[in-house]
């Protein structure tokens, strides 16, 4: 049998346009024309309060302005409805508050309203005692409309805009797990013991203690000093690359800044983003070449952080690059140069001899930790200087510079007028805007295993001058003690690295990234190719990085 082809019936409609007949189920149905870019309203609307913006009374319209055979209209009826509790509603206190407000707002309305100075010729028959009251009431009246316009402004709080990510997320990146800072913050490993020191190596100078003088009233310019400052990440550090092969046991390597910055990520808001590579069953931390990962944050964790765009001087990046080279030139100000360096048993393994410039004052300490399943972290920690203690005996010093950019933006808190009087508060405002960079700094000195950590107060010269600074003073805490101060502990952290630890220790071997979300408190593990981040992009990022190193020298 061959196969055949049967037509369909095509019906002819000679009088017009469309079937000549209508099926009995679509039969005396109305119909509206539609169109599949209207919107579909809401199943049902309980507050009324839908349409109240005008900007929305469209918003569900069709581009059709035909009938309206499927609209629904209802007539409010309350003819039977009555309200069972006839009692009196107590108002409750933040409303009592609210009108005491009010009041208190138009007594200072009624002190405005008298601030209108006399005219010259009622002044003309006032005697001279009676000029200088009423002078005094003007200053007066104009001190309160000062006050409260201050105070209106302050409680006025400025949209906080959508933050980019640190890393263009692409398409064939698998969302591996996601890590919310609750649960986090939840974790804690208190089992972790005293670490390995295995190597040690590089030069410190020794900490000028002329500085501890130095107060708001004594300050000292900070001057520009062009030394090298090394960021290596950690696979390119070629003691880490021995101790892959000396420490057979060693299975996770990393930096302490990068380590610092996942043990205190419930902390941060802004985006960063960490690459982890898994080969032969050992984890390797790195930071991307060309991200700004080693910039320290300023008023990240604050109400109002700032916003400025562009060029702007008080721009987030700016700002950033601003802190970054206050900290490299105050870090080496305050020690002893020229004088004999306290000197560990190996070289600085960055310096190169056919460098030109001097290098700065670093130490490194290559240190293990034992985290318990079969979990053996080596990490490079940094220390700064040192300073001579009782008996003659070193002690390691961390020096950290905190800065001062514009009061009015920061806390309200001027520390050319707080800071020798109540150092204390000025502390506690610079926790409450810098939670994440003063986190990371003590978990940093505690890694590292100094002895102190020390603070310096810079701030501008001029606060529309980002490029001349002074120091104000100078504070120092034991890095545990100071833990304690700003909240931070220690078993959370590791319980945080061992949690990320066990996660990535499941996974085959590759290459995966770990993204803080620019504007939710999560962290995402990606699973990415294995060429991600190379040829191409380190040859940009080799000139972005020379782009910012110039920028810090400026």
């Amino acid at each position: 049998m061959t196969a055949r082809f049967e037509p369909p019936v095509v019906q002819d409609n000679p009088t017009g346009w469309g079937p000549n007949t209508i099926p009995s189920q679509y039969k005396d149905m109305p119909y509206q024309p539609f169109s599949k870019a209207d919107r579909i309203g809401k199943v049902a609307d309980w507050t009324g309060n839908t349409y109240q913006d005008r900007r929305h009374t469209n918003k569900y319209a069709s581009q059709f302005q035909g009938g309206q055979q499927y609209s629904y209209y209802h007539d409010e009826d309350e003819s039977s409805f009555q309200l069972v509790d006839t009692s009196r509603t107590p108002k409750p206190m933040y409303g009592r508050r609210g009108n005491f407000r009010g009041n208190f707002r138009g007594r200072f309305v009624g002190r405005w309203n008298s601030a209108k100075p006399m005219p010259a010729t009622q002044l003309q028959t006032l005697t001279k005692a009676q000029k200088i009251k009423e002078r005094n009431r003007l200053m007066q009246a104009q001190k309160w409309q000062k006050q409260n316009a201050g105070r209106v402004n302050y409680q006025r709080q400025m949209p906080i805009k959508s933050r980019e990510s640190s890393v263009t997320v692409k398409s064939d990146w698998i969302v591996i797990e996601e890590m919310d800072f609750p649960r986090l913050g939840k974790l804690t490993l208190p089992t972790v013991g005293d670490p390995t020191d295995l190597i040690q190596a590089g030069s410190l100078e020794y900490y000028d203690k002329q500085y501890e003088k130095v107060n708001v009233k004594a300050e000292k310019p900070l001057q520009r000093i062009d030394r090298i400052f090394h960021t290596v990440t950690t696979t390119d550090d070629p003691i880490i690359r021995k101790l892959v092969k000396a420490e057979p046991e060693a299975n996770v390597f990393v930096t302490d800044s990068i380590l610092s910055t996942l043990m205190t990520c419930t902390r941060s808001v802004y985006s960063w983003d960490i690459v982890v590579d898994k080969i032969g069953g050992k984890i390797f931390f790195d930071k991307r070449e060309n991200t700004e990962f080693d910039l320290l944050t300023v008023s990240e964790t604050s109400s109002e952080p700032p916003q400025d765009e562009g060029n702007s001087t008080n721009s987030p990046r700016n700002l950033a690059l601003e802190a970054t080279f206050i900290n490299h030139n105050f870090s080496q100000q305050v020690l002893k140069s020229g004088e004999e360096r306290y000197k560990f048993p190996e070289p600085n393994p960055f310096h190169d001899p056919d460098e030109e410039g001097e290098v700065c004052s670093v130490a490194y300490r290559y240190r293990k930790w034992n985290l318990g399943n079969n979990l053996q972290l080596v990490c490079r920690s940094e220390v700064d200087a040192c300073q001579t203690g009782p008996g003659s005996e070193p002690q390691l010093l961390n020096i950290k510079a905190l800065n001062e950019w514009d009061s009015r933006y920061s806390g309200g808190i001027d520390w050319r007028q707080k800071l020798d009087q109540q150092k204390g508060a000025v502390l506690a405002n610079e926790l409450k805007s810098n939670n994440s960079k003063l986190g990371k700094w003590t978990v940093q000195a505690i890694l590292a295993g100094v002895d102190y950590i020390k603070f310096g107060y810079v701030t501008r010269y001029n606060v529309k001058d980002s490029g001349r600074h002074v120091i104000l003073g100078m504070q120092h805490f034991k890095p545990t003690d100071f833990a304690q101060q700003i909240n931070l502990s220690m078993e959370n952290a590791w319980g945080i690295v061992r949690c990320i630890l066990d996660i990535i220790m499941k996974l085959k071997d590759g290459k995966y990234l770990i993204v803080k979300d620019p504007n939710k408190p999560i962290l995402r593990l990606y699973d990415i190719p294995d060429n991600t981040f190379d040829s191409e992009d380190s040859e940009e990022s080799s000139d972005d990085d020379g782009d910012m190193d110039a920028q810090l020298r400026v």
